[in-house]
Formats: C-alpha cells, structure tokens, sequence
C-alpha cells in the first residue's frame, strides 16, 4: 500500500490545496492530509480544530484522503505511519528553493523522499496571504477557497 503525506498549516485550506489533494489522491493508497503545528507562525486565524473539520468536509470527494494533527517534526509522524513519500506544491519558482531544502533535509532524517506537484495555473496565485488581504477590504473569497468553507472564511477574515 502507497501511503502519502501532503502536509500545511491550511490556514485556511485554499482551492490550491485542494487541487494538490485531488491530483494527489489519485496517486496513492492512503493520502494524509496533515495540519502541521507551526512554531513560526504564531498568528493562526483558524484553530486546529477549524481546520479539521473544514478539510473534512472539503475532502469527503476522496474516501482514502485522511485529515490529522500533528505537532512533531513531519518525517516523524512520516514515519510513525509508514508513509512511503511526501507531496508538497510548488506555486512559483520562489517556492522551490525553500521547498528543495526541506526536502533534502527530510530525505537525510529519513529517507523518505518528497514529490513535488506544480500548482495548476488557474489557482498559482493564491495563497492564505492573499486571503486575508481580500477579507480585510471584504472583498469575496469567490474563486480563492472551496465553496463548502467559503463563508466561514470570510466570517473570520473580514472581521
């Protein structure tokens, strides 16, 4: 069994992560969906719980499609649950670089190696900044997250 792990904050899950997910899902057995805690950013609109149910709700399109927690390093939990590789998106070529690193630097604690999907070019430009920057003028978040989420997101980043 082909088990992958496509870890983000999904602070909030974005129509990017879900074409990650559907093109991912098609390429595994078993697809974790991990919300990762994040020391680094300590501004978190949504709790983690938020999340969870939100991608649960998003992800119900694929039945083998796993959403979890977790707060150790990712190869850790990579390994706890024998996932074979990780997938990550890559929007620009500015993501590579940081992105490239991780992944060498997950292979050597690991050697679990990282797939890397190019985000399809209708939803390259979105990123959870970009949410936030629309909800804060309360523009529509239309186009930018799934439809199920929508109002909630907006709820939360227009206030």
């Amino acid at each position: 069994m082909k088990k992958a792990l496509f870890p983000g904050t999904f602070d909030p899950p974005t129509l990017g992560h879900i074409d990650i997910i559907k093109r991912s899902a098609s390429m595994c057995d078993k697809l974790y969906v991990g919300i990762a805690g994040n020391a680094y950013k300590t501004n978190a609109l949504f709790s983690v719980e938020e999340k969870v149910a939100m991608l649960k709700q998003i992800c119900k399109p694929y039945p083998h499609a796993e959403i979890v927690h977790f707060s150790c390093l990712v190869v850790e939990f990579a390994k706890q649950h024998e996932i074979n590789y990780l997938l990550r998106g890559l929007r620009a070529f500015s993501d590579f670089e940081y992105e490239f690193r991780m992944a060498l630097a997950n292979r050597h604690l690991s050697g679990i190696e990282t797939v890397f999907l190019m985000a399809d070019e209708r939803v390259a430009h979105i990123s959870s900044t970009l949410i936030r920057e629309l909800g804060r003028y309360k523009s529509r978040l239309h186009g930018f997250v799934p439809a199920e989420i929508e109002q909630q997101v907006f709820s939360k980043v227009s206030k």
